[in-house]
């Protein structure tokens, strides 16, 4: 026969509350109830933890099992408090890839929420290119993934929208594309064409897949220079080297050299989601931070 929780729960009851009437009114138990658990656990260890009487006065080997037991029940009890944690949402660890962008502009509002909310969470954040984002997904390294899911096959995600990201130019603040133009009779807004790039040396990174089956994409193809980083993206922008497209969400809000430009023709958004696997569950803790991701956007975010 095997040792039972309850058995154990008994028997310290016993010791705390110094005998086996107070012990079986705490236990909601009768006191034959609780002294059949005890003879039981007796038993089955194969010596007794009690002297006789009801004194609850214990025996030499029931003075070696109490730090045990007491030992065994404390790792027991976090064990439990764990586990209904994890399953709350409480504790735990999630894995989230997000495009630089948000990593820079949305995130940190969120993941100030979601640490209020449950500060017991470890949150392992990569800050990856959309193609990684989703790579790192569909192989199972992360929980959740920010970005746009344009690359994979949708039927393996469950995608939701968070941000329509318009699509401009980026380019030196003296840059001659940079200057006021009144907005034509048909405009509802002043912005650029894609031919008036053409003039221009074109600096293609990875967000410049938005521009392809357009008739933009042609200055993909005419690119003289193909950067992935933002660091250096912007280093060869501040340099004058030449323009880009980037999503608005990617530009910084307090570049003092650069400005970014609405593009009209063609009308361009990257649609920024947080997606998961379809076919398979996350974790509590990453459902917690996908319905606070989805929450805070639809009540806070303004692009």
């Amino acid at each position: 026969m095997d040792m039972k929780l309850q058995q154990l729960r008994h028997f310290l009851c016993v010791v705390e509350e110094g005998g086996f009437r107070a012990a079986a009114d705490r236990a909601n138990r009768s006191q034959a109830a609780l002294s059949a658990s005890i003879k039981e656990l007796e038993k089955i260890l194969g010596q007794r933890l009690f002297e006789g009487g009801n004194k609850a006065t214990l025996t030499p080997f029931g003075e070696t099992c109490l730090p045990k037991i007491e030992q065994f029940m404390t790792v027991y009890q976090a064990l439990e408090d764990d586990l209904k944690g994890a399953a709350a949402g409480d504790k735990g660890k999630i894995r989230i890839a997000s495009v630089p962008s948000l990593v820079t502009k949305l995130l940190p509002s969120v993941l100030v929420e979601y640490s209020k909310r449950y500060p017991d969470v470890e949150i392992v954040l990569i800050d990856d290119n959309s193609v990684g984002v989703a790579n790192r997904l569909l192989a199972g390294e992360i929980d959740l993934a920010l970005g746009n899911c344009t690359s994979i096959d949708q039927s393996n995600i469950d995608f939701t929208l968070l941000i329509s990201d318009p699509i401009g130019v980026v380019c030196l603040k003296s840059n001659s594309l940079n200057q006021p133009v009144k907005p034509s009779r048909n405009q509802q807004k002043i912005g650029l064409k894609w031919q008036q790039l053409m003039t221009q040396p074109f600096i293609y990174n990875g967000t410049c897949r938005l521009l392809e089956n357009t008739p933009a994409e042609v200055l993909n193809r005419n690119a003289r220079y193909t950067v992935e980083n933002i660091t250096s993206l912007f280093s060869l922008l501040r340099n004058d080297l030449g323009i880009t497209t980037l999503p608005k969400l990617a530009f910084p809000s307090n570049e003092p050299e650069l400005v970014w430009l609405d593009l009209l023709e063609p009308a361009l958004d990257r649609q920024i989601g947080i997606f998961k696997l379809a076919n398979k569950t996350i974790s509590p803790p990453a459902q917690a931070f996908h319905e606070l991701c989805i929450q805070y956007v639809q009540n806070h975010y303004i692009l």
